[in-house]
């Protein structure tokens, strides 16, 4: 899926998840090379989409994924990983009496730290003077300002903590990459094993396909500028109060 001949190239960090492996097979479809990352080296199968191996909570192999790229950098960069769920089936706390801190800290580890490292790595790698653009998945339940139900506690802190390093990094890079963005993307609710415990409220509508998300994000990535640098961004455009 091309945009005016954007990307031209294109990497995704956590190729194997719903939402990055769809990311994967409609940027390749539409003749996008990819790079392709997961902890397991694994990708999606395509001439054009090539898997690397990284560990988002190993910041040497986060390191030696962006030497790869260094030679020719992606001008469009997703991170495409997250929790909700621990690997070892603890779920999102819902009430203070179920805060745990080495669930705490994992979660945190997962939902900012890793792609924190990511970006440390991958953004001075961009181009000063071409458009690019760096987004992190993130959610809504991320926002301060729109939290109305509470718990959750560890992913809300991380994707919170997320959405203001997207901040940070997007005011740090505009001062030498003018024409860069750094962005944050909810793609609403998604049928993935992240969200099928969830699922049970949710509008059959407003539930979308991994294909139909990764189209929706793509669409809207494909329409940013620098002056939507550092923002929350939405699946339909819209912007997410922080």
């Amino acid at each position: 899926m091309r945009h005016d001949g954007w990307p031209r190239r294109a990497a995704i960090f956590g190729a194997t998840g719903g939402i990055g492996a769809a990311l994967c097979r409609v940027l390749a479809d539409g003749g996008v090379p990819v790079l392709a990352g997961s902890r397991s080296g694994e990708a999606p199968k395509h001439q054009l989409i090539e898997p690397f191996r990284f560990d988002l909570t190993d910041e040497i192999s986060i390191a030696a994924a962006a030497a790869r790229m260094a030679a020719d950098p992606p001008d469009f960069i997703l991170v495409a990983t997250g929790t909700l769920t621990l690997d070892d089936g603890t779920g999102p706390e819902r009430s203070l009496r179920s805060l745990d801190p080495q669930a705490m800290a994992r979660s945190l580890a997962v939902n900012a730290i890793g792609p924190a490292m990511i970006a440390r790595h991958v953004l001075p790698l961009m181009p000063r003077d071409a458009r690019w653009v760096f987004a992190v998945l993130s959610a809504r339940v991320g926002s301060i300002s729109d939290n109305r139900l509470g718990g959750w506690h560890s992913y809300r802190a991380g994707k919170a903590a997320l959405n203001m390093l997207v901040r940070n990094f997007a005011l740090e890079m505009a001062r030498t990459h003018p024409l860069g963005t750094v962005v944050a993307l909810h793609p609403g609710t998604v049928d993935t094993p992240l969200s099928r415990p969830f699922q049970g409220n949710v509008e059959p509508r407003a539930l979308f396909t991994r294909r139909n998300a990764a189209i929706n994000l793509l669409k809207v990535a494909g329409e940013l500028g620098p002056a939507d640098s550092g923002k929350l961004i939405a699946w339909d455009g819209s912007e997410i109060a922080p």
